[in-house]
């Protein structure tokens, strides 16, 4: 059974981190967090409107501060965002504060997910599929880094990951 009183979710957009942790929350009888709703909560404005007035280097340095609070908690579930785990101080963080799980999306896969929305401001210039690509040959060995679990989160809906996952919890040893 699962030691660690945290379970932190990291991944790519569009692997679905935040629709996954709340079914995993729920199911664990957790409280789930999202970084990027608690960086909103916070300071009142949504995130794109942060990197157009702060750029990304902004948005990152309160992704760094929401990271370090929420992971001082317990018994919760969080979803990242999917750059959190590119300061290596939250993956320290991520990695002696909980047990994290990567949800592994393609980038097809992310293209799905992600091709309509505004609210995706690395993708709002430029080729989406090659900075999806980018990404992910940046952050993958990353996650790959603080990851007690992979998980690839092509192939299912949200509830059927939760419970993968689930599954994989109750098979860890004590």
């Amino acid at each position: 059974m699962l030691t660690k009183q945290n379970i932190f979710l990291i991944g790519p957009m569009g692997s679905g981190k935040t629709a996954v942790g709340k079914h995993l929350a729920r199911a664990l009888k957790l409280t789930f967090h999202d970084t990027d709703a608690e960086i909103e909560t916070r300071t009142g404005v949504d995130i794109p409107f942060i990197f157009e007035k702060e750029g990304e280097a902004g948005f990152r340095r309160r992704e760094k501060q929401v990271i370090a609070d929420l992971t001082a908690c317990q018994n919760m579930v969080l979803a990242t965002g999917g750059g959190a785990v590119l300061d290596a101080e939250n993956r320290i963080y991520l990695a002696g504060r909980g047990f994290v799980v990567y949800l592994r999306a393609s980038v097809d896969h992310q293209m799905r997910r992600t091709g309509r929305t505004e609210s995706r401001p690395l993708l709002q210039s430029g080729n989406p599929r090659e900075t999806l690509e980018r990404l992910f040959s940046v952050r993958d060995p990353l996650y790959r880094e603080v990851a007690d679990l992979v998980i690839d989160a092509d192939g299912g809906n949200a509830r059927a990951l939760a419970q993968e996952i689930g599954r994989h919890l109750d098979a860890t040893p004590a």
